[in-house]
């Protein structure tokens, strides 16, 4: 973000873009750092080690230092080299933890943007969760239950799960345009729909996968399933590739199209855009129903590129998750596909943290949260770490009007 400072030359006045060191990109580095550094402390408070020299500090105060030292990097260390290198790996191993990272990532990157583009249209979208479930069902119907060639067959499921998420985003853009629902009351109820109706079609027959005897559907079948991009031993796939097309088709359609240009309007103000003569209640349902399609191909990347069938938890939190990476991402494409990366990585290195030093991935949980917070009070930011305030917008503006540039 820049702050723009009006010279004049030649008697005239020239808009002049200077950069300053408060802007809304470095707020939301500092946020992640705060965060982390929020957590080294529940860290160091929560090592045994710690908590017993801290019994003794006034006989010999530098074990406590030590000891928070290196559980703190322990920990770090450990989350780390589970989510980017393990140096005990070797060969294609070696890549494994950021292949999980990415795994982790593809579906918050699409969810997360299905959450900024309606964000970017002055809407709440909740409901990314159910319209993940949505897409993940209709993609596992069609990939269960369809016989066609490989790439028809996985084409099919994938626009399957696209429309899944759509219409379901859809219908909350129909009733806010139409009754005047309030998005964030539809979603939400749309997502106990969605996990309800999810739980039942576990339990029919025909979707259920026999013996019938637990929560899962019938297995894709190999034809639509998503392909390895780094050799079958690795679990990324081209969800990953689905996901950052679906960024630049996201920055596209603000940046270059007119429909984005409409939509931009009507977040900016819909009563100024409705008067210049722009069907704000259209508007609105195309966004949701979009931004449901991108949570439907989260949906279906995941069933087609991961778990291979539907379980009654196939969504996760990824929905609500979803929420805090288009915060992180200040609603940008490509700083969602960062925060997402960023997440992924939280918690594909959990695992190896909690396995190595015996922190719980709980502390994954809280991280999120803390930047969250830590976001939604760019004050705080700027005078914990001492930054100039340059007007930045709080996170209301950013919802409301989405990325600076």
């Amino acid at each position: 973000m820049t702050l723009e400072k009006e010279t004049v030359r030649d008697g005239g006045p020239v808009r002049r873009r200077r950069p300053y060191w408060g802007g809304s990109w470095l707020v939301t580095v500092f946020a992640v750092v705060g965060a982390l550094l929020v957590g080294a402390v529940l860290i160091a408070i929560g090592d045994e080690a710690t908590r017993a020299s801290a019994g003794y500090f006034f006989s010999y105060p530098w074990d406590l230092f030590s000891n928070v030292w290196y559980s703190v990097r322990d920990a770090y260390v450990a989350l780390l080299q589970g989510a980017v290198y393990n140096p005990s790996f070797s060969g294609i191993a070696a890549l494994r933890p950021l292949s999980e990272t990415l795994v982790n990532a593809t579906p918050l990157i699409l969810a997360g943007l299905a959450v900024a583009l309606s964000f970017r249209v002055g809407l709440f979208n909740i409901g990314a969760q159910g319209q993940i479930i949505l897409g993940a069902v209709l993609a596992a119907w069609l990939g269960f239950t369809l016989d066609l060639p490989v790439v028809l067959h996985l084409v099919v499921a994938l626009v399957g799960g696209i429309v899944g998420g759509l219409v379901w985003g859809g219908v909350v853009g129909l009733l806010k345009a139409r009754t005047g629902a309030h998005e964030v009351i539809t979603t939400i109820m749309l997502n106990y729909v969605a996990i309800n109706l999810l739980n039942y079609l576990l339990s029919v027959h025909g979707f259920q996968r026999p013996p019938y005897g637990q929560a899962i559907s019938e297995q894709v079948a190999a034809n639509a399933e998503l392909p390895p991009l780094l050799g079958s031993s690795l679990r990324v796939n081209l969800g990953l590739v689905l996901a950052v097309l679906a960024s630049v088709f996201v920055w596209w359609l603000f940046e270059r199209s007119r429909l984005g240009f409409r939509l931009r309007a009507v977040g900016a103000n819909p009563n100024a855009a409705r008067t210049a003569g722009m069907p704000v209640g259209r508007l609105q349902i195309v966004s949701m129903a979009l931004a449901g399609g991108l949570a439907g191909l989260a949906g279906a990347t995941q069933v087609l590129g991961v778990t291979g069938s539907v379980t009654s938890s196939v969504a996760g939190n990824i929905g609500f998750d979803a929420i805090t990476v288009a915060l992180l991402g200040r609603n940008n494409p490509y700083g969602v596909i960062a925060a997402g990366v960023l997440f992924g990585g939280l918690r594909a290195g959990s695992v190896q943290m909690q396995s190595s030093t015996g922190v719980p991935v709980d502390l994954v949980g809280v991280l999120q949260a803390l930047v969250v917070l830590f976001i939604a009070a760019p004050a705080l930011v700027r005078a914990v770490f001492r930054l100039k305030s340059g007007g930045g917008a709080g996170v209301g503006s950013e919802l409301a009007g989405g990325w600076t540039r």
